[in-house]
């Protein structure tokens, strides 16, 4: 499965990374991607819809705060992903309006998942840089409990990874993942993806105040991204 653009739109959710984003200098060269024409960019990333035919991704915005704040009552989310608790409709507006955007502006985009163009927004999925390492990113995910193990978050996942190793995209060399201990479900996505696993980092996460172990896996663009193997039984 390969990503595909459908053109450009104008204009502390992350559930693994606690960093904050930056902007930093562009540099922009010319290239070809699928048939369409598109900038990579070092430094930003254009705001672009990406699909497979049955998933949309593209960029949050206002209509979406409603989606947000209800998919963010679960407890299961507020377990694993580093979002405010109890959540309010407040958070998800400081989220589109600000993580979002500066994610966006900072070389870390974050995507709506949707199962329509301009769907109801199901989840988010993001890549998360640091500044001075740029070809290296951190893959985050969420879905709303409804529409968990129907194959949408794994789509997800594949055209965010095809979209990142691109150099049409983000022409990254490394996509890591982490998930606190326990979090299975995010690990059975990153195995299936390709993730190799790498370790536990004890106390390696702040979660609401909290030091918490998580696991590392990270997937390479010269690893293929089928099921990965050597992952612990217990994982």
């Amino acid at each position: 499965m390969r990503f595909e653009l459908v053109g450009e739109k104008r204009g502390y959710h992350h559930p693994n990374s606690t960093e904050r984003w930056t902007s930093r200098s562009l540099r922009t060269r010319k290239t070809r991607c699928r048939g369409h024409r598109c900038d990579a960019i070092i430094g930003r990333v254009e705001e672009q819809t990406l699909t497979d035919g049955t998933i949309w991704l593209g960029r949050p915005d206002a209509d979406d705060i409603d989606a947000i704040a209800e998919a963010c009552q679960d407890p299961e989310i507020a377990e694993w992903i580093t979002i405010p608790w109890p959540y309010r409709r407040t958070d998800a507006e400081e989220f589109i309006g600000t993580t979002v955007a500066d994610g966006w502006a900072a070389r870390c985009p974050i995507w709506a998942v949707r199962t329509a163009e301009r769907g109801r927004l199901l989840g988010t999925v993001s890549l998360g840089t640091r500044p001075r390492d740029e070809t290296a990113a951190e893959i985050g995910f969420w879905l709303h409990p409804e529409y968990r193990r129907k194959g949408i978050i794994s789509r997800a996942v594949t055209l965010t990874c095809d979209f990142g190793f691109d150099p049409a995209g983000m022409s990254l060399i490394r996509i890591q993942w982490r998930a606190f201990v326990g979090n299975h479900a995010s690990a059975a996505v990153a195995r299936k993806h390709g993730f190799r696993y790498e370790g536990l980092a004890r106390l390696g996460s702040d979660h609401r105040g909290t030091r918490r172990d998580h696991w590392v896996a990270a997937r390479l663009h010269t690893d293929p991204p089928g099921p990965a193997g050597e992952w612990p039984v217990d994982i």
